[in-house]
């Protein structure tokens, strides 16, 4: 399809849009696959292609975006913006690549009202990434509520498949979540990729009723852990590796995905108790999945 009819129907999706930008919460099923590292660079390959990228960091600690860059200065005045002290643009620490950051970690979100928190998402991003941390019931923050679109982050040991797996079904019983977007992360092979989520998808719509969408799948890379290690993006420090080609295609692909409601306006939040339930109902074991 022509680059301009795409540039006008996303433009026009954009208008529609209650905020302006487009905002995808990111998380996975367990630790170690790679959401985080998936966040950041991202925001780093779509902000060479030109997008302005905020990326609001609700974790805590060593595994925190702002960690994993080493400090991001000027990124922690998401308390300001809320009371309205500080215009979104003056809090947000602007990384070097050109992506915006702002910290929201739990502590600061406590007592905040929705609509304090979508004040988060009506600046002038195109698109917002949230790194998102979920409650022990497994569920999204108010702020993560906001998104469009939740990424589910997995690797393909079963172990992973599995957990993606519970996430998924969490999300699903605390937010009437339809559908959920799949990167499958440190994979050997295409092939294996589209094998993974072609199972876990087929378990998804049977046993959830719930559609999964490939968002793309990221080769496995050592340089990724050497660009971790030097407090930077393998798509800034090694651009011409695998891993880097496979984000600035994912990337490529995200600023055109269809806009969807944003969470929050579309059904109300489960009760814990109910998703407590949920984590204990039946579910098929890793090597269905």
């Amino acid at each position: 399809m022509d680059k301009f009819v795409l540039d006008q129907a996303e433009g026009l999706r954009r208008l529609l849009n209650r905020s302006g930008s487009r905002v995808v919460a990111v998380t996975g099923g367990s630790p170690g696959v790679g959401c985080t590292t998936a966040v950041v660079n991202l925001a780093a390959a779509l902000a060479q292609l030109g997008r302005d990228v905020l990326v609001i960091d609700e974790r805590f600690g060593k595994n925190s975006v702002n960690s994993m860059l080493g400090g991001v200065r000027g990124a922690g005045n998401f308390t300001a913006v809320v009371r309205g002290e500080m215009a979104l643009g003056e809090a947000v620490g602007r990384h070097e690549l050109g992506f915006g950051v702002l910290v929201a970690s739990r502590g600061n979100r406590e007592g905040c009202t929705p609509e304090q928190l979508a004040l988060l998402l009506t600046g002038p991003a195109d698109i917002v990434l949230i790194d998102a941390e979920l409650d022990r019931d497994g569920a999204l923050s108010p702020l993560a509520m906001q998104a469009n679109d939740v990424l589910i982050v997995t690797r393909i040991g079963a172990q992973a498949i599995t957990d993606a797996y519970a996430c998924m079904k969490r999300l699903h019983f605390a937010h009437a979540i339809p559908q959920f977007r799949v990167l499958v992360n440190h994979v050997q092979s295409a092939a294996d990729a589209h094998s993974a989520f072609d199972n876990l998808a087929g378990v998804a719509g049977r046993y959830l009723t719930v559609a999964l969408e490939q968002a793309g799948c990221v080769t496995a890379d050592p340089r990724m852990t050497r660009a971790v290690e030097l407090s930077r993006c393998v798509v800034d420090a090694f651009p011409s590796t695998p891993a880097a080609r496979d984000y600035r295609k994912v990337a490529g692909e995200l600023q055109y995905w269809p806009m969807r409601p944003a969470m929050s306006s579309r059904t109300p939040r489960v009760v814990s108790a109910t998703v407590t339930a949920a984590k204990h109902a039946d579910q098929p074991s890793a090597q269905h999945a």
